[in-house]
């Protein structure tokens, strides 16, 4: 349900109550792609088989999704059709086309195969933590969180979003995890990214090793610096976190005890799912929070 989150503080007033949140959120509901446009992004219902409420609230937390729906040109193809235009233009014309008229065929052949193109849909979900004014979405791109958070503010109206910051560094606190620090309910995982601050684009990485190996752990004492980390979180939910506070490869220990709600109702063990997940994730953004000596204010 979430395998990668990135985390944004709301500083505005977030609507009380699933039908009212449900209802603001049909202004920016999805469509599909029309025939001569490239995209289509708005909200869904989050849930199969529970409504048409484009909210669901549970636990404490209002689960979204977004649908970002594309049309798919195979780049071969446009190639293909581009050249035909040309070799007809010049055929025309007796003269090849400049940079100008070659951009305006271009268009035309994207005009003229945009309604017979493929559709490709991407669905993000996201889910709003009352008790800490915190939107968790499910991707690691930042681009497609700005979408989302921009079809809220085209709902709302208005709606002041920062990324998560603490008053310390994530990279504090992998480099206590790191180096064997006493930190509560974080240990150190089996991979890690450094990079030498002197050369930011220069990266090594380490996957399934033994992390506290004085071999590996020389390397941040020598000067290296952390910026990605796997962490295991009170040995229930595993990720690993970025500099930037980013989580990716989220794994939750315990979830294939849900597979015993197969037989039952659908909607039943995709609730208990999500209630189970969204609760480790506030926890390990509270666990945060107190090592890293709370939110920044904005």
């Amino acid at each position: 349900m979430f395998k990668n989150v990135r985390f944004y503080r709301i500083h505005s007033d977030w609507p009380e109550g699933e039908e009212v949140l449900s209802g603001m959120l049909e202004s920016v509901e999805f469509k599909p792609c029309p025939a001569y446009s490239g995209l289509s992004i708005g909200f869904e219902a989050p849930v199969e088989n529970a409504g048409d409420r484009l909210v669901r609230s549970l636990g404490g937390a209002d689960l979204l999704q977004m649908r970002r729906q594309t049309k798919v040109l195979p780049v071969a193809a446009v190639k293909e059709a581009l050249a035909d235009r040309i070799d007809e233009f010049t055929r025309r014309t007796t003269q090849q086309p400049t940079r100008r008229e070659k951009r305006e065929l271009k268009e035309e052949v994207y005009a003229d195969l945009l309604p017979r193109a493929l559709l490709k849909s991407d669905r993000i979900r996201a889910f709003y933590l009352r008790s800490e004014s915190i939107l968790t979405i499910a991707t690691p791109n930042a681009k497609i969180a700005e979408e989302l958070l921009d079809r809220l503010r085209d709902a709302f109206g208005s709606l002041q979003a920062t990324p998560l910051e603490f008053k310390k560094s994530a990279q504090t606190l992998m480099k206590e995890i790191f180096l064997g620090g006493d930190v509560a309910q974080f240990t150190a995982g089996r991979e890690c990214r450094m990079k030498d601050p002197s050369e930011p684009t220069s990266t090594v990485n380490w996957f399934d090793m033994e992390l506290h190996d004085s071999s590996v752990r020389t390397h941040v004492r020598d000067g290296l610096i952390l910026d990605r980390l796997g962490i295991s979180f009170n040995a229930i939910v595993r990720f690993v976190l970025a500099d930037d506070l980013v989580l990716r490869k989220i794994r939750f220990e315990g979830l294939e005890e849900l597979d015993e709600l197969d037989d039952e109702d659908p909607l039943v063990r995709h609730d208990a799912e999500f209630v189970l997940t969204s609760g480790l994730l506030r926890a390990v953004v509270v666990a945060l929070k107190a090592q890293l000596g709370g939110y920044v204010r904005a």
